[in-house]
């Protein structure tokens, strides 16, 4: 490899394992990690582009050359959350103060890197990096309460309150041609994980944790693990093309940390994702494509299981502790590309997602308020000889909200709200 290219794998590595942690979000899962998958609205299963691919389907890989791509994405999601009623005060109860709060830190950088090289005609190896994310909230303290009260910031404090979670992977793929028409893929997958819980004493001042000095406030904690994805994509007939993926749940060590927060003393899989997608030539310079991918939130513990009961019989931390309270979505995405000339090819996308937080689950979500359902997409790329191009891609998230009553304070009504807009740029060195 030219001293280049290996110039900027490791910085695209290095600044991937430093990034921050926001990303568009389907529940917390990134729309998209391409960037010409960005502009479909993450459709791509069944068409592969470049050599982020793997990240969608590995069978993949075998159909995109020698080639590196790098890229950045600025985004910036918007979020707030509002209390209306006045807190009971009664015993055991849980009141916040009544006002509208929004979350800063707006305003993230997130890059991606991606390496594929042909063995032959038939085999590829590749390497993809990217990321994970939409759990990062940044709430200050609030103008309406103290200090130490369960009515001052999200749960008190000086400091405010929020979460940092980072998710980073590196897919190491294998792709091989079963004949003209079929490929298949495969991608072991190692896991990085960063997190971190900041104003969160209530719930240990008020016995909710098993292990109150392994709530919150505890810096980052990181932790590692491994997974698999497989893939297949086959031509069923000219001009139209399947293809299916499927990741495994990701076996990860525990926040150590955060065991008095987490369910399982600091338990934080990730969870099994299932993508089908088709892609159809409807003419030679256009393809529509329809993906739909399932993703099994409620398997992980600590993200699925309820806030009640669970916070009336375990404490949080313990193998039956609270979580978050996500529900398993599907996801459908429909994309349109274009290729105006040999130099230019145009992109659209939509995507619609169910709803993973029940309006049952608005308190704790207020550290995870992600909410979106809906990203509106566009983007091309403009070729720039035989040896490199460039993608661009602009995403918008329209504002959601979800409302329900405070689980422990019924009196009280929360509304969690979010939008999102998100531009990315890569570069691609073809060889």
């Amino acid at each position: 490899m030219r001293h280049h290219q290996k110039l900027v794998f490791g910085t695209a590595i290095g600044a991937l394992i430093a990034t921050g942690n926001a990303f568009a979000t389907n529940g917390y899962f990134s729309h998209a990690y391409s960037v010409k998958d960005k502009g479909l609205a993450g459709a791509g299963v069944a068409l592969p582009q470049d050599s982020l691919a793997a990240a969608a389907n590995p069978a993949g890989m075998v159909e995109v050359g020698n080639r590196i791509d790098a890229g950045v994405a600025l985004f910036s999601p918007h979020r707030s959350y509002t209390v209306e009623g006045t807190p009971s005060g009664a015993p055991g109860s849980f009141g916040l103060t009544p006002e509208k709060v929004d979350s800063d830190s707006e305003y993230f950088l997130i890059p991606h890197f991606g390496w594929n090289r042909m063995l032959d005609a038939d085999r590829a190896l590749g390497v993809s990096v990217y990321a994970n994310g939409g759990m990062n909230t940044d709430w200050p303290d609030s103008a309406g309460g103290g200090a130490g009260t369960f009515f001052g910031g999200f749960f008190g404090g000086e400091a405010g309150a929020g979460v940092d979670l980072a998710q980073l992977f590196i897919n190491l793929s294998y792709a091989q041609r079963i004949n003209d028409a079929t490929a298949w893929g495969v991608s072991p997958i190692l896991a990085y994980q960063r997190f971190e819980a900041t104003g969160l004493a209530a719930f240990g001042a008020q016995g909710f944790s098993s292990d109150a000095d392994k709530l919150t406030d505890n810096g980052h904690d990181t932790s590692f693990g491994y997974g698999a994805r497989i893939g297949i994509m086959s031509e069923v007939q000219t001009g139209l093309t399947l293809g299916a993926s499927y990741q495994t749940e990701m076996r990860m060590d525990e926040f150590d940390q955060y065991r008095g927060l987490f369910a399982e003393q600091g338990g934080f899989n990730i969870p099994a994702t299932l993508a089908l997608g088709l892609a159809w030539e409807t003419s030679p310079a256009t393809t529509l494509l329809l993906d739909a991918q399932r993703i099994w939130y409620s398997d992980i513990k600590s993200v699925g299981a309820p806030m009640l009961p669970n916070l009336q019989t375990a404490q949080l931390g313990d193998d039956g502790g609270a979580g978050f309270g996500w529900e398993d979505v599907t996801v459908i995405k429909l994309g349109y590309q274009w290729a105006r000339d040999e130099n230019w090819t145009w992109r659209v996308g939509y995507s619609r997602c169910d709803q993973p937080i029940p309006d049952s689950e608005v308190l704790f979500n207020i550290l995870a308020p992600g909410v979106m359902e809906q990203h509106i997409t566009a983007g091309f790329t403009q070729r720039l000889g035989e040896a490199g191009e460039w993608s661009f891609a602009a995403m918008y998230a329209p504002e959601k909200e979800v409302s329900g009553a405070n689980p422990l304070d019924p009196g009280q009504t929360i509304t969690l709200r979010m939008d999102e807009w998100e531009l990315a740029a890569s570069y691609a060195w073809k060889f």
